[in-house]
C-alpha cells in the first residue's frame, strides 16, 4: 500500500462535494456538482433527496478518479452535512415519500409559536440545549407525518425511516445496511438529549415523533459501514461524521476549551469549545455537542450572525458598488478615519444575542461629508462588531473557557481579505488566526474519519493536520475599539422591534 489517503463528502446547501486528502491534511483532488433548491410556496425550500444521493456517489467516484490515487490508497470516508435538513423515507423501497425540507424552510414557525406559548421552551432547551424554531428537524418530520397521506400510520407502523442528510446519505451507500447518525447531528435535531446523549422519550411525545423512525447515534469516530463495492469497485469503510459547523470546528484543531472558531460566509457561525461543560447561556445561545469520541461527549456555545458576507454583497446589489468585494474592500479602505458612521445589517433581522426576527436595517451618524466609503466602511466593521456581541455573550455564558488568552480562529469568504481580518482583530480585541486552507468543513470530516480508522491515534494527533494560519494581533487603541463598540451598542436598541 502506498500513501494514506482520506476522502470527504461535504453534503452542503448549494452544493454536493468530494475532497481527497492526504493525511497531513493536504488537498489532494476534489469534484463537486450543484445542488438545486426548490421553493414551493413562500417560506418553504426543499430538495431533491435522490439528487442528493446520485451527486453523492458521482462526487466520490471524481475525486477517486481525477487523484490518479490507486483505490487501496483511500482508506476510508468522512462525511460532513448541512444540519437539520431532513428526510423521510420508505424502509423497503428507499424512496422518500417527499422532498427534503431544508434547514432553512419556515413551514414550521407557526408550530413552534404555539409549543412557545404554551410554556414548553424553557424544558425544550434544558433536555435539548437549542430554542424552538422551525430552523430544527423535529418540527419538519413531524409535518411530514402530518402532512403526507399516510405517514404517520406507516411511521407508527415501523414502515418509515427518518434522518438528517448525512443518514440519509450513509443509508444509500451502504445500500440500505445503515440506518445511523452522529451525535453532533443529532443534537440538532430537538429531539437529544444531550446531558444523556440519546434520543429523548419527553421530546419525541412533545413533538409525535416515533422512535423507529430515528437512526442509532454513534460518535463522531465510528463504524458507520461500508460504501458498496458498486461506488467504487471495492467497498470503502466509512468512518467519520459530523456537521458542518462542528466539522468545521474540528477542521480548524478547537478541541480543547476556549478554542473558537468562526466562519463567514452570507452570515457566520461562532463556535466554542466548552469541553466536558455544558455551558448555559443567558443570551439564548444554542448548547451543541461539539464531538463526541470514544463515547465521551463534548460541547460548544453557538451563535449565529444573520448577515455578514450578504452585507458586502449588499453593498454592490443595494448601493451599486460595481467590481465585487474588492471594489468594496478598496472603497472601505479610503474612508475618514474616525467618519462615525454605523451600518446595523439587520436585513432579514438579528440573530445571537438580540433575536428580533422584525429588527431592520438602519444607517446612521451620517454628516454631510460622509459617503459610500464611510458606509463600506461601517459595513465592514458591522461583521466585526456582530461577532463581538457573540464573543460577549460567550464570555458571559462561559467565563471558564475564557480563563487562558482566547484566539479566534476564522475561514470563510470575508476572511480571504487580510484587511478584514485585521479589523476583526482590531474591533474584538482578540488575536485572529487566519487559515490557509478554506475548506476546513471538510477537512474536520476527514480528520474524524482518519481517527476512526486508526491513521491517527488520538484527537489530538488528529488536530495537528489543521492548516497553518496567518496570525494578526490587535493594533487599534484600546479607547477607540471600545469607543466603536459603544457606538455600536447605542446603535442596535435603536432598530428592534
Amino acid at each position: 500500500m502506498g500513501r494514506a489517503l482520506i476522502l470527504a463528502l461535504d453534503q452542503g446547501t448549494t452544493s454536493t462535494r468530494a475532497i481527497l486528502f492526504d493525511h497531513e491534511g493536504r488537498a489532494v483532488a476534489e469534484a463537486g456538482r450543484p445542488l438545486r433548491q426548490s421553493y414551493p410556496h413562500d417560506g418553504w425550500v426543499e430538495h431533491d433527496a435522490e439528487e442528493i444521493a446520485a451527486a453523492c456517489v458521482a462526487v466520490i467516484r471524481e475525486a477517486v478518479e481525477t487523484s490518479g490515487a490507486a483505490l487501496d490508497e483511500v482508506v476510508a470516508l468522512g462525511i460532513t452535512n448541512q444540519r437539520e435538513t431532513v428526510v423521510v423515507w420508505d424502509k423497503v423501497t428507499g424512496r422518500p415519500i417527499h422532498p427534503a425540507i431544508v434547514w432553512q424552510d419556515r413551514r414550521t414557525a407557526e408550530a413552534c409559536e404555539k409549543l412557545r406559548k404554551d410554556g414548553k421552551e424553557a424544558r425544550v432547551t434544558a433536555v435539548t440545549g437549542l430554542l424552538l424554531d422551525p430552523y430544527f428537524s423535529a418540527t419538519k418530520i413531524a409535518w411530514l407525518l402530518d402532512n403526507v397521506p399516510g405517514a404517520r400510520a406507516r411511521a407508527e407502523a415501523g414502515q418509515l425511516l427518518a434522518g438528517t442528510m448525512d443518514a440519509w446519505t450513509i443509508w444509500k451507500l451502504t445500500g440500505g445496511a445503515r440506518h445511523v447518525t452522529d451525535a453532533t447531528n443529532a443534537s440538532r435535531t430537538l429531539l437529544f438529549d444531550i446531558e444523556r446523549q440519546d434520543w429523548s422519550d419527553e421530546m419525541l411525545a412533545l413533538f409525535g415523533v416515533p422512535r423507529s423512525l430515528l437512526p442509532q447515534v454513534l460518535d463522531c469516530a465510528a463504524d458507520f459501514g461500508e460504501v458498496g463495492a458498486s461506488v467504487l469497485g471495492r467497498p470503502l469503510p466509512i468512518r467519520g461524521v459530523a456537521g458542518d459547523q462542528q466539522a468545521a470546528l474540528m477542521g480548524q484543531g478547537c478541541i480543547r476549551p476556549g478554542e473558537m472558531k468562526a466562519t463567514y460566509g452570507t452570515g457566520c457561525f461562532m463556535l466554542i469549545n466548552t469541553g466536558a461543560t455544558r455551558a448555559v447561556s443567558a443570551s439564548r445561545l444554542l448548547t451543541t455537542v461539539a464531538a463526541r469520541v470514544d463515547g465521551q461527549a463534548t460541547y460548544a456555545l453557538e451563535g449565529s450572525i444573520f448577515v455578514a458576507g450578504a452585507a458586502i454583497q449588499w453593498l454592490g446589489e443595494g448601493l451599486g458598488i460595481t467590481g465585487g468585494p474588492r471594489a468594496a474592500e478598496a472603497l472601505a479602505r479610503a474612508a475618514k478615519a474616525d467618519h462615525g458612521v454605523v451600518v446595523v445589517p439587520a436585513f432579514t433581522g438579528l440573530g445571537a444575542p438580540w433575536w428580533d426576527a422584525k429588527a431592520r436595517g438602519a444607517i446612521f451618524g451620517l454628516t454631510r461629508d460622509a459617503g459610500l466609503p464611510e458606509i463600506a466602511a461601517a459595513t465592514y466593521d458591522a461583521c466585526a462588531l456582530q461577532s463581538r456581541d457573540l464573543i460577549e455573550a460567550m464570555r458571559a455564558d462561559a467565563p471558564d473557557a475564557f480563563a487562558g488568552e482566547a484566539q479566534l480562529r476564522i475561514d470563510g469568504g470575508m476572511s480571504k481579505s487580510a484587511w478584514f481580518s485585521q479589523r476583526l482583530a482590531d474591533l474584538t480585541g482578540l488575536p485572529v488566526a487566519r487559515s490557509s486552507y478554506q475548506e476546513t468543513t471538510a477537512l474536520g470530516a476527514a480528520l474524524f474519519a482518519g481517527l476512526g480508522a486508526g491513521l491517527y491515534d488520538s484527537l489530538e494527533a488528529a488536530a495537528k493536520a489543521r492548516p497553518s494560519a496567518e496570525d494578526l494581533r490587535p493594533a487599534m487603541p484600546v479607547h477607540a475599539r471600545e469607543a466603536a463598540y459603544a457606538r455600536w451598542l447605542d446603535c442596535v436598541p435603536r432598530v428592534r422591534s
